[in-house]
């Protein structure tokens, strides 16, 4: 099953590292309460993907309603790194919107 899933799992691999280095990169912004809520996005972005690979590695049933609902977690990431002017925050929104693309694909 892992083959069949091998683009996917990049994917959900490269949001993972896309949203935690813009976690962390807002942390060090001069405005840090500016970026409070794209900071909890990407947190939970990061997380929803990591479980999402992880199901799809176990072959788990839940595969098309766990894609479902990280493509809208990682649809409101996106929608919020837009906001921000930042390279990090830019390229994340890039990242998540191309993941949000693909769940919504696998949860079809």
């Amino acid at each position: 099953m892992h083959r069949i899933y091998a683009n996917e799992l990049e994917t959900l691999h490269d949001c993972v590292e896309t949203c935690n280095y813009c976690l962390e990169s807002c942390l060090e912004e001069k405005d840090v309460k500016m970026m409070v809520d794209c900071i909890r996005l990407d947190r939970e972005c990061a997380a929803m993907c990591a479980f999402l690979a992880e199901a799809m590695t176990r072959d788990s049933a839940f595969v098309p309603e766990l894609a479902r609902a990280c493509a809208v977690v990682c649809k409101a990431c996106a929608q919020e790194c837009e906001k921000h002017k930042h390279e990090h925050c830019q390229e994340c929104a890039r990242v998540c919107f191309e993941c949000a693309s693909m769940c919504d694909r696998l949860a079809a």
